[in-house]
């Protein structure tokens, strides 16, 4: 997680993520790819759907907390080359629990991600490794909490220099 070692994160950490806008169109154009629904197609389709709107699947909510969970991974971990220091080698995620579509995303709405540190643990399982566990959330523009999930990803200790 943003390029710190699991001995350098604290629980509590929290991290702003940025965030994504949802347009009319790239709404069509993710369902139309990954989950094509009517409420995700089409206007008419969508009033008489369950949220009586076009709205976005929560697979294209999702995908947009990861580019900006990515995004600002990146750019956390080139300020710490540009500084010196290696950042930790990121790693895998081994899943989540207690995903979350709480309101749905609709045109025009801009999500703010966040991801908030709520513990971490050493492997003993898997040497130099240990596991972060995270609160994840997305928030529209009127501060209504509409996606959610706890996540788990695993992350490098600092190496033993003898």
């Amino acid at each position: 997680m943003i390029g710190l070692f699991l001995e350098d994160i604290d629980v509590g950490l929290t991290v702003e993520l940025g965030s994504h806008h949802f347009t009319r169109d790239a709404i069509i154009a993710f369902a139309t790819k990954y989950d094509p629904q009517p409420f995700h197609l089409d206007d008419e389709a969508a009033r008489k759907g369950p949220f009586g709107v076009l709205s976005a699947s929560g697979w294209h909510t999702g995908a947009a907390w990861m580019k900006c969970y990515v995004a600002t991974n990146q750019r956390a971990e080139a300020q710490l080359r540009a500084a010196g220091p290696e950042p930790a080698t990121p790693g895998p995620s081994p899943g989540f629990t207690n995903l979350k579509w709480l309101k749905p995303v609709t045109p025009g709405d801009t999500i703010s991600y966040r991801s908030t540190v709520t513990g971490k643990r050493e492997l003993a399982s898997r040497p130099g490794w240990g596991l972060v566990f995270s609160l994840n959330e997305g928030f529209n523009q009127k501060g209504e909490l509409v996606f959610s999930f706890e996540g788990k990803v695993m992350t490098a200790r600092r190496p033993v220099i003898s």
